[in-house]
């Protein structure tokens, strides 16, 4: 195989870009996450949608495994038999078929240079992977369900032996699982974000899933209509609605004089009907003009303009900006910057000291303040909440030796403001009150980060040195989480996470060297946004890209030292704002645990 092309194999990041959107070259602002036109090159059926058959690699063993890592791409249906003439014809039937919703794909990465190791009449060629996760015919990646990391088999490619007829390669002793690399994955699908209500139907949840590019284009609507029918993601189970039980969707949908049409089985429900028509528009972001939605072929739900409605009823409420702060001489200042607005801090100055770290969110008019103080050597969370600035703050009963920076969470009651925060290796919940109530998350090892997402619904955390995602349900007086789901990535020593989009994350790790990824909520894709840091990253926050089309951004600190992304550089004592200059020969202090508020 060529060096070259075997190295896009392994590669060290993703670059997202191409159908998938998400693209994120090295030191840029990510973009949101989103499906993309229905129908762009290599986005239609035919070729470019499917992957490359057996002989396309000719003698090339090294492109042969590559292209074997993604024969199984492309419609389910076809998966085992494009999978199979890889395979030499007297060992196909070891690959048993299956079918259906059954058939999944292996996801994996690999983490080591696949070498062939060659002999007169056969070449054998072991693969180091990591188990990414099973891809499902509803386009959902799903934990994986085995923890190989080791794959052998044989290339064959002698004409005449073994029933093979003509020449190329084949492979002989094959896996018996259907492996689908993470480049494969990227090729050959476009990820997709659809959306559920949250419990109470005020807010759209995101869940990624993933189409292949095969899927002829007018069939993609109807792909869609089927994964909301047949319900989220497991994780996400137990923070969103389902549609009614046995809603079902009619024949495909059709496309008539330049409007869709969609016959369902379900409940003739209005409220409902105009919910669904929301969450429709939104999880066909790609699309525009009228949609007619029909229940056993009566119109109930016409909407004149797909674009127009999702412009109406927005999924996430954000102010037009952000604003940039940080800590500063124990104390949150505003961070200037050209093109950005700023401000004074929305905190009154007689709470604002001995600040470690700090997190701030809009919530209507008011503002929810979250400081973490230090006094006595110990850490307390002090709470308010207000108009600007907030000057009425409690102090948390008990103090701790150490505590994370605290996040709001987006979608807690009106008037029961909440959030979380890790403090001495556990996870707990607080109030408006700075009432701290600790949060089980039934992972091993200590807590060390927490993030929240821009729904307010999902949660990403950093446990035993693993990361997990998992999704909150309100239970009253904040959210409770459902299981969580562990991410795997080729990151290791990892320090700190925020949310970087809609499905992605932001995570700063080690990959050799400490570096900050962006990794998508199911750690399929990587992207590589900076490693030329020299320090493990001690706090990291980010504004997440979203689907109203605004930019994300991320800053982060590594020893001592605060940095702002695109491109990354160190952040300035002079772009520190509200301070009283250091007299003459006095040398100014660092910026440090900075974050944004919105």
């Amino acid at each position: 195989m060529r060096r070259r092309l075997l190295a896009g194999l392994l590669g060290g990041a993703l670059l997202l870009g191409g159908v998938t959107g998400c693209g994120i070259p090295e030191n840029t602002e990510v973009r949101v996450d989103g499906p993309g036109p229905a129908a762009e090159g290599g986005s239609t059926s035919g070729s470019r949608g499917e992957p490359p058959s057996r002989s396309a690699a000719g003698t090339d063993a090294e492109q042969f495994v590559q292209n074997f890592l993604a024969a199984a791409a492309g419609e389910p249906d076809g998966a085992y038999q494009r999978v199979r003439q890889f395979i030499v014809p007297a060992e196909r039937d070891r690959l048993q078929t299956k079918q259906g919703s059954e058939v999944t794909l292996a996801v994996v990465r690999l983490t080591e240079e696949p070498v062939p190791v060659y002999a007169p009449d056969r070449t054998e060629v072991t693969l180091k992977v990591q188990q990414v996760g099973q891809l499902r015919t509803d386009g959902t990646l799903a934990p994986p369900e085995t923890s190989t990391t080791t794959y052998t088999f044989e290339l064959r490619s002698q004409a005449g032996q073994d029933g093979l007829t003509d020449g190329g390669l084949y492979v002989a002793n094959p896996p018996t699982a259907l492996l689908l690399s993470v480049e494969a994955l990227e090729t050959y699908y476009q990820s997709r974000t659809i959306y559920f209500w949250n419990n109470d139907r005020t807010r759209l949840v995101p869940d990624q899933r993933y189409l292949p590019l095969a899927v002829p284009d007018e069939r993609r609507v109807s792909e869609v209509v089927k994964w909301l029918t047949a319900g989220p993601s497991a994780w996400l189970g137990t923070a969103v609605r389902r549609l009614p039980d046995s809603t079902r969707l009619i024949n495909n949908a059709t496309r008539t004089d330049g409007r869709w049409e969609v016959d369902l089985e379900m409940p003739e429900d209005k409220a409902r009907l105009e919910q669904l028509g929301t969450q429709l528009a939104w999880s066909l972001s790609d699309l525009d003009g009228p949609l007619d939605i029909k229940i056993r072929n009566q119109s109930q739900e016409f909407i004149p303009d797909l674009e127009r409605r999702r412009l109406d009823r927005p999924v996430h409420q954000l102010p037009e900006s952000f604003q940039r702060f940080c800590v500063y001489e124990g104390a949150v200042h505003p961070l200037a910057y050209p093109g950005e607005p700023t401000g004074p801090v929305p905190v009154d100055a007689k709470a604002n000291r001995n600040v470690v770290s700090a997190g701030l969110s809009r919530a209507d008019n008011q503002i929810l303040a979250a400081l973490v103080v230090s006094d006595a050597n110990r850490q307390w969370l002090s709470v308010g909440t207000g108009t600007d600035p907030v000057a009425a703050f409690t102090r948390s009963a008990k103090g701790y030796a150490a505590m994370g920076q605290p996040v709001w969470l987006r979608s807690t009651y009106r008037g029961q403001p909440a959030g979380l925060v890790v403090a001495d290796g556990s996870l707990y919940r607080f109030d408006a009150q700075a009432q701290l109530t600790a949060v089980p998350l039934g992972v091993p090892g200590p807590v060390t980060a927490v993030a929240a997402s821009l729904d307010g619904h999902r949660i990403a955390v950093i446990a035993g040195g693993a990361l997990y995602v998992a999704a909150l349900s309100p239970d009253g007086a904040g959210a409770t989480p459902g299981p969580a789901r562990r991410l795997h990535t080729r990151l290791t020593s990892l320090s700190a996470v925020d949310w970087y989009g809609e499905n992605t994350l932001v995570l700063a790790g080690a990959v050799g060297r400490p570096a900050v990824y962006e990794v998508s909520v199911d750690g399929a894709r990587e992207s590589r946004l900076e490693d030329k840091i020299g320090a493990r990253v001690t706090h990291l926050a980010a504004y997440p890209a979203n689907a109203v089309g605004r930019l994300g951004a991320a800053m982060y600190e590594a020893n001592g030292v605060a940095y702002r992304s695109s491109p990354f550089e160190r952040i300035q004592p002079q772009q520190v704002q509200e301070v009283t200059p250091p007299s003459a020969g006095a040398r100014a202090g660092n910026p440090t645990a900075p974050f944004f508020l919105y």
